[in-house]
């Protein structure tokens, strides 16, 4: 199994290109099916959920050919089956995004009922309530969801939360509806807005997206385009985190600095310099960081997917901080993990207490899921002597090259498979 190994204590300097966002490439990869011409997409992200997604996609007759690391063409002419249930597929959430878009092309999907990081329910109620305004049928059998309608029709859909899943979901499916559908209260994060632009790009007609209220006039057929997907804000922030963690200067390229204000508030708040370009942050820290309260929002709020990551080096932190958990109630187990690590942190229901503490010590951690587990190898690059963090399978869910990317920024860190290659790792950094 393999296992990165860490030798902290060694600041960060230097330049990090960033890739394209997981979140923003898994849903457009799913609308991509939405017409029979031949799509292509760049800054696809090489990632374990892509690819995953990618040869599901394959598996049911979609023509997926890569054209380079980060390119890719897909054509869904020859699609064959709207069910989908490859084995692989039911381990990443975003497989949820295939049955919103074969809705609005094939008014018919079958979709596994998806997995992904076990952070906390996830339920697919108000994905299930879009579905039915626009006249579709849903049901849930022997593990599948299924969806079917003899017509979509357009509608005014309410969605009782934010939620990103949903929002994605019905905007793929009313893209084919017939009339005008009007989402309110609707997400406003940056993938959505991608998506959008996507689908637009297709022929589609949305407006709104990226405001509470995105109006879909359906179209009856999309056609191919040429695509290039955002920059991944959540890579950018664990490296900008990372950076102020260990002390560093760091410029992050490739990203949308708007995308990054809510971190970029935070860091500032604790103590950092962060300077912003047109397409790059740097982020410069040359002492102690300062307590802060943190509380995840919805976007433009601070992301749930970066509290792992500023509870890291809140720990580092004078003072007490509070760090409240306000989307999904499962994300903070990876304290028990960093209070291996000497951390001084208390979980009080959705709201951890952070004491700051000098410093980290190495230890043996295991990665509980994607974020946290980018978390704990930000600790192990701050901590004293080596850290071992176990089941990175999940980290290389959502980072592309994160170990050669920290190696090019000075981290001491290798993935290893065997005890001979941590003794060989120890010898060579003892």
């Amino acid at each position: 199994m393999e296992k990165y190994v860490i030798k902290g204590g060694t600041p960060l300097v230097g330049e990090v290109e960033i890739g394209g966002a997981k979140n923003a490439a898994l849903p457009i990869l799913a609308a991509a099916t939405m017409t029979d011409e031949t799509v292509y997409i760049d800054n696809m992200p090489d990632e374990a959920d892509t690819n995953v997604m990618l040869s599901a996609m394959a598996n049911i007759g979609v023509i997926v050919e890569r054209t380079g690391r980060h390119s890719v063409k897909i054509n869904a002419s020859q699609v064959s089956d709207y069910r989908i249930e490859n084995e692989y597929i039911k381990k990443i959430r975003a497989s949820y995004y295939m049955i919103g878009a074969f809705l609005g092309k094939y008014k018919k999907a079958s979709v596994v009922i998806p997995g992904g990081c076990n952070i906390g329910l996830r339920p697919i109620d108000q994905h299930i309530k879009g579905f039915s305004a626009l006249g579709a049928t849903v049901t849930i059998e022997h593990g599948m969801i299924n969806a079917f309608a003899d017509s979509l029709n357009a509608s005014h859909i309410y969605l009782d939360i934010a939620s990103v899943g949903a929002t994605i979901n019905i905007m793929m499916a009313a893209s084919m509806a017939e009339g005008k559908t009007i989402i309110e209260n609707a997400a406003k994060e940056p993938h959505v807005v991608d998506l959008a632009n996507f689908l637009n790009s297709m022929g589609a007609d949305i407006k709104g997206a990226g405001t509470d209220v995105i109006r879909i006039k359906g179209v009856e057929k999309l056609h191919g385009t040429e695509y290039t997907i955002i920059p991944d804000q959540i890579e950018a922030g664990t490296f900008m985190m990372a950076a102020a963690a260990t002390k560093g200067d760091v410029t992050i390229k490739n990203v949308i600095p708007k995308h990054l204000e809510s971190i970029s508030a935070k860091l500032i708040e604790m103590g950092c310099q962060v300077l912003e370009s047109d397409d790059a942050v740097r982020v410069v820290a040359t002492k102690r960081m300062r307590n802060v309260h943190v509380k995840t929002l919805p976007y433009p709020g601070y992301p749930t997917d970066m509290q792992p990551q500023i509870t890291v080096v809140l720990g580092l932190a004078s003072g007490i901080s509070l760090v409240t958990e306000s989307l999904f109630e499962n994300r903070f187990k990876y304290v028990d993990e960093l209070t291996r690590m000497g951390g001084n942190i208390k979980v009080e229901g959705s709201t951890a207490i952070i004491e700051g503490v000098d410093k980290y010590t190495g230890a043996e951690v295991s990665a509980p899921d994607l974020r946290a587990g980018a978390a704990l190898v930000i600790a192990g690059l701050t901590a004293e002597g080596f850290t071992t963090v176990e089941d990175i399978r999940y980290i290389e869910r959502g980072y592309e090259d994160f170990d050669m990317k920290l190696r090019e920024l000075g981290a001491q860190i290798e993935k290893i498979d065997s005890d001979r290659d941590l003794q060989k790792f120890k010898l060579k950094f003892a």
